[in-house]
């Protein structure tokens, strides 16, 4: 009879480990797109949602492709579908010792990445460059002296390199190098022409991201293309992101924003869902329906001077928390996309963080809701709101709890007891409408009934509420 039961088991498990690679099979033969259904989300080409749940993931550690497999594979555990990899990472740098000459055994490492993505079910958004000069700045990290003409490169300077016809001539040689080995893989969410490009020793990014991004459609017709600009910081960086998100053929509107207590804005020395949902309204604001990503965050020391020190007492992620979940609420295509991924993500093992909010949006078709953001007035809490056809979301944030008060301070989070949220009666909610709460710190949903005001559960930093109609 044992053995009886132990061959029924494996049939079962065979089986559904059958169907669970199918289904993941078929998942990665579709390419990732912008909804037709509503542009400031993503879907599936076989018309599946799309929410990109993940971080920034340069390069692997010092074990190689195997230290990345294993992020991968927490990653994807926590219902992780989204990691940005650095092409031009030292591991992966195809052209890393002369210009146009691009190294087999490293395009050899990227075929095992993509592999690995496939695995894991990660799509990958790959950014081709980040150098930002051939030698003139102090940056060794962000140094390219290849392409120098005295190295056998195509430009006399930085400048040279961007704006000289031999200098666009080679970078989209090597667009087309990478169109040739990997086509338009549907692994790939989409490809980014530069990090930081504004950050680079010559003003350039305008015209070269102008004439670049159609070569990326051109090339990557089924690929989504994109280009990214440094850090939202400072008055300055305006009227660059609104040129940016503007600008034809940019599919995804990226920005990069963080906890900085050097950057010249306040809101980036405050509470980090503030400044992040904050980024997301400014891109709103500028009119373009298009997908909106907070692609980079996290915190720094004063002017990204380093990681940031107190993320070694952020031992339970309310620095990534507030990264994931803010964006969103506030109307992002997705959760917003961490940096420190070693030192703080894999090091304080928060791993676990995108499992909560992955726990948040499942079952969710954003394109179909065609959600509204929405802040109402909370005395205690943030709260920010989502309104959809047939699902509304509410994040509450209390205002009393941020990485000043729980790192800096040592203040440990409060227990709020007895908070009410008072719904508005233009919402016009049906008397059916279910109303369930989730607390993304202890992974636990607990019902309620549709009343306003609504009685909130006891709640320590956040709570996701969802009500259906």
């Amino acid at each position: 009879m044992i053995r009886r039961w132990i061959w029924v088991a494996a049939i079962v498990w065979g089986i559904m480990g059958f169907w669970t690679f199918h289904l993941a099979a078929q998942e990665a033969l579709a390419h990732v797109r912008v909804s037709p259904r509503d542009p400031r989300y993503f879907e599936l080409s076989d018309g599946r949602p799309y929410i990109p749940i993940g971080l920034n993931m340069i390069g692997p550690p010092a074990t190689g492709l195997a230290g990345m497999e294993e992020w991968f594979r927490k990653l994807s555990a926590n219902g992780g579908n989204f990691v940005r990899i650095w092409l031009s990472n030292p591991f992966f740098d195809i052209e890393h010792e002369r210009s146009g000459v691009f190294d087999e055994e490293r395009a050899q490492r990227i075929d095992a990445l993509l592999a690995l993505a496939r695995k894991y079910g990660i799509r990958l958004k790959l950014c081709t460059e980040h150098f930002r000069h051939l030698g003139e700045g102090t940056q060794a990290w962000a140094a390219k002296p290849q392409h120098l003409i005295q190295n056998g490169g195509p430009a006399r300077d930085t400048a040279d390199f961007f704006l000289g016809e031999a200098g666009r001539a080679q970078y989209k040689r090597k667009l087309a190098w990478y169109a040739a080995r990997y086509d338009c893989d549907p692994i790939i969410f989409g490809w980014e022409l530069w990090n930081e490009m504004d950050a680079v020793r010559a003003n350039v990014w305008e015209p070269w991201t102008a004439e670049m991004l159609p070569e990326l459609h051109r090339l990557f017709p089924q690929n989504l293309a994109m280009q990214s600009l440094g850090s939202y910081d400072h008055e300055n960086k305006r009227e660059r992101y609104r040129r940016l998100c503007q600008m034809p053929g940019n599919d995804v509107l990226q920005v990069h924003r963080y906890l900085d207590l050097g950057a010249a804005w306040e809101i980036c020395h405050g509470p980090v869902a503030v400044f992040a949902a904050e980024a997301v309204r400014d891109l709103r604001s500028f009119g373009v329906r298009k997908p909106i990503l907070l692609a980079e965050s996290g915190a720094v020391e004063p002017n990204h001077s380093g990681p940031f020190k107190l993320y070694a007492k952020d031992k339970d992620g309310i620095i990534l928390h507030d990264v994931l979940f803010a964006p969103f609420f506030a109307g992002a295509a997705g959760p917003g996309h961490i940096w420190h991924w070693d030192v703080y993500v894999d090091r304080n093992n928060l791993w676990w963080h995108f499992g909560r909010f992955a726990a948040v949006v499942r079952g969710l078709d954003p394109p179909a809701e065609n959600f509204q953001p929405v802040e109402l007035e909370h005395p205690r809490l943030y709260v920010y709101v989502l309104r959809g056809n047939h699902t509304t979301l509410i994040w509450c944030r209390d205002k009393e709890n941020t990485w000043r008060t729980e790192l800096a301070e040592d203040k440990p989070p409060e227990t709020i007891h007895d908070a009410k949220l008072a719904i508005p009666v233009s919402w016009n909610l049906p008397d059916a409408a279910t109303v369930r709460f989730y607390d993304p710190w202890t992974d636990t949903w607990s019902n309620g009934k549709l009343e306003s005001p609504l009685p909130l559960p006891e709640l320590r930093r956040s709570l996701v509420i969802q009500i259906r109609y």
